[in-house]
């Protein structure tokens, strides 16, 4: 995915929005088309597992701020 900048900004852009948008809703589903070779991609993510797969790096924004 990184050796394609068009298909990894678009993979950083609708993730992006799915963050802002999990602050307000319970889920979210992520959809883009064609997004590298003619292959779509979907996925739904919850806010829950979305702070369990985020949770190392608040932990870490803890510290300094303590």
């Amino acid at each position: 995915m990184k050796k394609d900048p068009r298909a990894f900004q678009k993979l950083k852009s609708e993730v992006e929005k799915a963050k802002r948008d999990l602050s307000s809703v319970h889920q979210v589903k992520i959809t883009i088309e064609g997004i590298m070779d003619g292959i779509d991609f979907e996925e739904t993510i919850t806010r829950a597992k979305f702070e369990e797969l985020c949770a190392d790096l608040f932990k870490k924004t803890l510290k300094p701020v303590q």
